[in-house]
């Protein structure tokens, strides 16, 4: 089959790609590099003029006046001129309703554009979408990234662009899906109630995690417990991280000649990963059901990793030992598990085992791409 992914998110596609191409099927990612992230991409559409440093200040300016990012534009431009090269796929899969991340209006267009030259169309529920947001929205006591807001709306900033889905713009987009659209696949459970209503769901599947190229080394702990804390300015709130900071504090008072605490703050991702390799636990983020990306790949490597776990993902996958440990904005709860750990340092390594494990029998990346198939075939 041709395949055509567009739009990444947290390694998805990049990752999907990989057990595609290995069943021997030609895919193209066509995606921006997610700024600081530098995801990999075989076409690349993101804005390089207009978000140099030198026009960010005419470009705050025009975005408050006219709330129009010509950044954005660029990148709808870049998009458009690669489409004599995005056509006859047998498949065309987006990572979500705004996976080229221009105007909406140029977002509809483009995919329009898209749906006229291809065969078959789905798109990955993975972040926020409309279904999502209207989900989170009704249901405000369910765990979610936007339960920060809820309980602060002073925080709104970080949160504006969320609601940006309610947008009318954007509302045709996803009518669009809707009704145009094969099928919109789940990525993770925190997606899954939320879309299933839609008469065009076709289903969950994990996201996919190379398993080949994370290496997993048993942990060793000889001398000191390393934890982890990877904060990314732009999702400090949607992600707990307040609660985690709270506890390492605690915690390096507690057991000062026991702990290495690492802390980054928005490096881009091969940086990232070089920096948490060393660490025994990893604390990813506290207001989810399910694991993202990071956390999978933290899993792979038998790193024991703060996350979501809620009851539909231990019951679902049958979890009777814990994989991960289920995060939850509770700081008193944070370090109780957190010291057990370094006080228990065989339970680290055995967790690690059991994630590693884990990782090998629900995400390997060739047996999710068989899935994808799958459901891309029916």
């Amino acid at each position: 089959m041709r395949i055509l992914l567009i739009g990444e998110y947290s390694l998805l596609h990049n990752s999907l790609k990989e057990g595609l191409t290995e069943l021997g099927h030609e895919v193209i990612l066509v995606a921006n590099r997610d700024g600081f992230k530098e995801y990999a991409t075989d076409y690349n559409f993101e804005a390089k003029w207009l978000s140099n440093k030198l026009f960010t200040i005419p470009r705050k300016a025009i975005y408050r006046i006219f709330n129009l990012d010509f950044a954005s534009l660029e990148t709808g431009i870049r998009f458009y001129f690669f489409l004599p090269k995005l056509k006859n796929f047998d498949v065309v899969q987006f990572v979500n309703e705004a996976s080229i991340k221009t105007s909406k209006k140029f977002e509809l267009f483009l995919m329009k554009k898209i749906y006229k030259t291809n065969k078959k169309l789905y798109m990955l529920s993975t972040g926020i979408d409309y279904s999502t947001l209207k989900f989170y929205v009704e249901n405000k006591s369910k765990k979610s990234i936007l339960q920060p807001f809820f309980q602060n709306p002073k925080q709104g900033k970080e949160f504006k662009a969320f609601f940006d889905y309610f947008d009318k713009n954007h509302i045709k987009i996803h009518q669009f899906i809707k009704e145009k659209f094969n099928g919109i696949i789940a990525s993770d459970f925190d997606y899954v109630e939320a879309n299933k209503t839609n008469s065009n769901y076709s289903g969950f599947i994990p996201c996919p995690v190379n398993t080949k190229k994370l290496i997993f080394n048993e942990l060793a702990i000889n001398d000191k417990v390393v934890i982890f804390l990877g904060i990314s300015k732009w999702s400090y709130h949607q992600k707990g991280i307040a609660f985690f900071e709270q506890a390492l504090e605690i915690i390096k008072e507690k057991y000062n000649n026991k702990v290495e605490i690492i802390i980054v703050n928005t490096v881009p991702y091969p940086i990232y990963i070089e920096l948490y390799n060393k660490a025994h636990i990893l604390l990813d983020q506290l207001y989810c059901c399910d694991q993202g990306y990071n956390a999978l790949e933290a899993m792979a490597k038998g790193k024991v990793v703060f996350t979501g776990a809620e009851n539909e993902f231990t019951e679902h996958y049958n979890i009777t030992e814990r994989v991960c440990i289920n995060a939850t904005p509770d700081v008193a709860y944070l370090v109780k598990e957190l010291s057990f750990l370094i006080e228990n340092p065989e339970e680290i390594i055995a967790i690690g085992k059991r994630a590693r494990t884990f990782i090998e029998k629900e995400h390997d990346y060739i047996k999710i791409a068989k899935k994808y198939l799958e459901i891309w075939k029916s």
